[in-house]
């Protein structure tokens, strides 16, 4: 069956090719050398890159693609950031926990690439381990829309081969949003919107991990389109959170909750999700993983499901900092079948900045930092959540940050609630809201609600937009290094980072559950948010925890849950073409 489908987020149909406080809207200072010690956030024209995100904006409003001189910048020939290109040397975790290699499922990557390079376990061992609670628990957890055959996968861990030029990703089992294009294989955005849709070519970000060896173990579930958690046409809930698993009504936290699922789960190593409004970090934060939201542009959104042009971002979902960065290092970069991705600096060492710095035989955080809090950091939460914020303030000041609170600039909450999604993601799929609005099912309100918006009202939104960015790099980060956030930052394009710090209880439920929060940066900060969370996660377990087995599906009386689709049987999960 073949339908005719909105374009791609790049809207192209061609297959892809293989110190504190600096400065606010400046010129960065010069760029160092591709070795140097700073991060790439010292380096980067702030000025500049609020230039290009107008242009991206403009670009939008006006129904055209970007690139070539608009976004290019001689400022960005040498980029900074700690050492040029990518390098693994630092991937490999030095120790590997006795309680991991008992259960391989517990093995982060970094562990597991490790333990592959030590003949301590081999890629079909790790494929087993996955594959057995799979099939003793995903019909609980219903993490995935669509699986290989367990004789597929095992078949594609048997043919890995771990030499001195594989990457660390060679074996690792990951979870895909079903919003990736995969080539051969049904990519549906869990929407009846693209029912049937076989895509011809894999996306970029998917073409990049399988040439870095990774496994899919299969197409996670995901909200509808883009929106909320995993569920039917008729609204009925699907994927549970995995730290609730016998109880429905804890969400897995929005549209990236499969995955979410799938890794905390431990039915795969890591995962890819994407965010338009909080769908990386919301989930990681509700399922006790780090999530990385990149800086727009740092990733392809070539061969995604778009939900908007100027706010989606590709991201990894995953155990901690380190696997967080060897995830974005393996697919992160430019992209000639996507014009937002050019014209950016170099992508640095993301590797090296995860790796975890010591000063005086105690972890530290490698750069001078200063994490920035806002007012109600402290005062607006409730009295489970005070005494956990307090503590994480109080373990970055350990690993010497320093920590600072940040006043709201006038206009905050204006400028920040004004960045709505509705009329472009309504924009990307017009044709067929004109054609059958019943494909929509309980997404059609938004979308309608994006028909009634004027032109008039979208380019005050852009225009709000670009004045809440300048805010942010104007009267933020003048004054601090990384902030936390929420998911404000999400319309302006700036990477955040998600990341567990306690646990607490769900009032709904009375389950115990996770609890995260998000630090967000100037543009290109990804090496100085990863530095932050590498070097807490050093003097904290909050990471570690993993969340109770489900109760046995026979016990439970859990729902039957039949693959909505059939196994190409020609399907290599090892496939490079």
């Amino acid at each position: 069956m073949t339908v005719d489908l909105p374009q791609d987020s790049a809207g192209s149909p061609a297959p892809p090719a293989s110190a504190p406080g600096a400065g606010s809207v400046r010129a960065g200072r010069p760029a160092p050398s591709s070795e140097s010690s700073q991060p790439q956030d010292l380096a980067v024209d702030r000025r500049w890159f609020l230039s290009r995100m107008a242009a991206v904006w403009a670009a939008a409003g006006a129904g055209v693609a970007v690139g070539g001189t608009v976004l290019a910048s001689p400022a960005m020939a040498t980029g900074g950031g700690s050492g040029g290109g990518p390098s693994w040397a630092g991937a490999y975790a030095r120790t590997i926990r006795r309680a991991a290699l008992e259960d391989p499922t517990e093995l982060t990557v970094s562990e597991a690439a490790a333990a592959f390079r030590r003949g301590k376990l081999r890629p079909v061992d790790l494929m087993e381990a996955y594959l057995d609670r799979l099939g003793r628990y995903e019909e609980i957890y219903k993490a995935f829309l669509w699986r290989p055959t367990n004789a597929q996968l095992l078949a594609a861990a048997r043919r890995v081969r771990i030499d001195s030029r594989s990457t660390p990703l060679a074996g690792i089992v990951t979870a895909e949003k079903d919003n990736y294009y995969t080539k051969g294989i049904p990519t549906t955005a869990m929407s009846p919107v693209y029912a049937g849709f076989v895509p011809e070519y894999d996306s970029t970000v998917h073409a990049r991990m399988k040439a870095a060896g990774a496994i899919m173990m299969g197409k996670a579930a995901m909200g509808p389109l883009a929106s909320g958690r995993a569920r039917l046409p008729d609204g009925t809930a699907t994927t549970v959170n995995a730290w609730t698993p016998d109880d429905i009504r804890y969400s897995p936290s929005g549209s990236s909750g499969g995955t979410a699922t799938a890794v905390a789960g431990r039915l795969s190593t890591s995962g890819t999700g994407t965010q338009t409004g909080g769908s990386i970090t919301s989930p990681s934060q509700a399922q006790n993983l780090t999530g990385l939201k990149p800086t727009f542009g740092r990733a392809s959104l070539y061969g995604i499901v778009p939900l908007t042009f100027t706010r989606d971002h590709p991201g990894p979902l995953a155990r901690d900092a380190m696997d967080a960065a060897i995830m974005l290092q393996s697919f992160a970069g430019p992209d000639r079948n996507d014009p937002r991705t050019l014209g950016m600096p170099p992508v640095p060492n993301l590797v090296k900045a995860a790796s975890v710095y010591t000063h005086g035989g105690k972890p530290k955080v490698r750069w001078a930092t200063t994490v920035g809090y806002p007012p109600d950091f402290l005062t607006g939460a409730n009295a489970e959540i005070l005494p956990m914020r307090q503590s994480l303030l109080d373990a970055l000041a350990k690993v010497g940050c320093r920590v600072k609170e940040i006043p709201y600039p006038a206009d905050w909450d204006l400028l920040s609630g004004l960045s709505s999604t509705a009329g472009e993601a309504t924009n990307m799929f017009l044709p067929f809201l004109r054609k059958d609005v019943s494909l929509f099912s309980d997404r059609l309100p938004g979308f309608l609600n994006g028909m009634f918006r004027s032109s008039d009202n979208y380019m005050k939104m852009l225009q709000a937009r670009y004045q809440f960015l300048r805010l942010v790099l104007d009267q933020i980060f003048d004054k601090c290094d990384v902030f936390l956030t929420g998911t404000v930052f999400d319309g302006i394009g700036l990477p955040l980072i998600a990341f567990p710090y306690g646990m607490g209880v769900d009032t709904t439920t009375g389950l115990p559950v996770p609890r995260g929060t998000t630090l967000g940066a100037p543009p290109f900060g990804e090496e100085r948010l990863l530095a932050v969370v590498a070097a807490y996660q050093a003097v904290t377990d909050h990471h570690l925890r993993r969340p109770p087995d489900p109760t046995p599906p026979a016990a439970a009386g859990a729902r039957a849950f039949s693959a909505p689709y059939k196994v190409p049987s020609d399907y290599d999960a090892t496939d490079e073409t």
